[in-house]
């Protein structure tokens, strides 16, 4: 079967949109490829299962992008998963509207789009250039037939969240929504405790390319009240975590097979023998059955092994982010990585980027006070400022790239 290659436009994303619906109509399998593509390789000619079915690039937050084979019946699968959802929440999906602001070579983008497709509802493209000024943002959505009427769907990042709240309009058209899902990257407390005092109805959730989308989510009301973490795992999903801590998922809809440049020339498995499939998050799981919570604690190879500890950098990035807010400090945003040293196997490197460029010295010399109580293995070893310091596309940090960064700036 001859892969088809479909080159999605930001500008234009219903053009691949019906050119993927014409493709899966055919029973042919279909890739999803940025424009331009990027660092997003293309599948080789390898042996492809029955069609029909989309190959998609993960997020690539190591570094390096993983294609995953999904067929037709996974993408079903999990808009029905997230249809239960919905309706255990009390919203009628047949009775709602899908705004989507993601974009769609991304599974993030895809399924907004195709949960429409299956419910039968209104999809509403939001432009990136849309999606930066609240003020035409709100006019926009006041011509969409049923913007008042009907429950309205919001799928976000929180990069994306964060510039909306970041503007009256903004906030408002927020307030409109019924569900907003939060993911692809951790939600800091900050954002969290400004999104409550708003009101918003935010739905922080936990999926991967490699199961189709959304697996856990926190309901709004539980979100309102405070409850941590990201919620239960949907009817289709069972959740446990490995020997060493590690997210594990069983459901019907992983990913068949999954290509990487390590193996170019094969389809790898995903699953192990039980058919369970192990994430690169290390994670809690508290209660059970019904019951059951999930809190992501970070990245496994974002681990970093310092002085026979090992330390996870996201939550020492939300502690300094809460210090310096308490303080009043213009810190905009702050990355820890680890850099090779031959006496502490590695080093946290904190990389600091300012409201304002002015603003850098007084940052380097305040920051490393707010961490002297912190044990030696969190506390950063060096500090540097850059002004270009911000997350890719995804909203997700690319820390091997900044690591490569702060090893070229000593």
């Amino acid at each position: 079967m001859v892969l088809q290659v479909l080159s999605c436009r930001a500008e234009a994303p219903q053009l691949a949109a019906d050119a993927l619906a014409n493709y899966l109509a055919s029973d042919q399998w279909v890739q999803l490829l940025p424009h331009p593509s990027g660092s997003v390789p293309k599948l080789p000619d390898l042996p492809m299962p029955l069609g029909p079915g989309v190959v998609v690039a993960s997020g690539g937050s190591s570094g390096q992008p993983r294609l995953c084979l999904h067929p037709l019946r996974h993408l079903q699968r999990s808009a029905q998963a997230t249809a239960e959802w919905l309706v255990d929440t009390g919203i009628s999906p047949e009775h709602s509207l899908v705004f989507n602001p993601l974009p769609f070579h991304h599974v993030s983008g895809l399924m907004p789009w195709w949960r429409s497709r299956q419910w039968g509802i209104p999809h509403v493209w939001l432009s990136p250039d849309l999606m930066k000024d609240p003020v035409a943002l709100s006019r926009f959505t006041e011509s969409v037939v049923g913007w008042h009427d009907k429950a309205a769907l919001l799928s976000l990042v929180p990069t994306q969240l964060t510039r909306l709240m970041g503007h009256p309009a903004g906030r408002t058209w927020l307030q409109q929504f019924s569900v907003i899902w939060i993911g692809g990257a951790a939600l800091s407390d900050e954002l969290a405790q400004q999104a409550r005092k708003t009101g918003l109805r935010l739905s922080p959730c936990y999926g991967a390319t490699e199961t189709a989308a959304m697996v856990t989510i926190q309901k709004p009301e539980a979100f309102l009240a405070a409850e941590p973490g990201s919620g239960s795992p949907l009817m289709d999903v069972e959740l446990r975590l490995s020997q060493e801590g590690a997210l594990q998922v069983r459901c019907s809809r992983l990913a068949l097979a999954s290509w990487c440049r390590d193996q170019p020339d094969r389809l790898s498995e995903l699953v192990d023998c039980q058919g369970w499939w192990t994430s690169g998050d290390l994670a809690d799981l508290s209660g059970n059955g019904m019951t059951l919570r999930l809190n992501v604690l970070g990245r496994r190879d974002n681990a970093i092994h310092s002085g026979g500890e090992t330390v996870f950098p996201e939550r020492l990035e939300e502690r300094l982010r809460s210090a310096a807010r308490e303080l009043g400090l213009p810190l905009r945003d702050v990355l820890i990585v680890g850099v090779s040293d031959s006496t502490w196997g590695q080093i946290l490197v904190a990389i600091i980027r300012p409201i304002y460029s002015e603003q850098q010295d007084q940052l380097l010399q305040a920051l490393p006070v707010l961490c002297a109580e912190w044990s030696v293995a969190e506390r950063p070893k060096r500090w540097l400022g850059c002004a270009d310091l911000e997350v890719n596309a995804s909203g997700k940090w690319e820390r091997s790239r900044w690591s490569h960064w702060a090893r070229a700036a000593q």
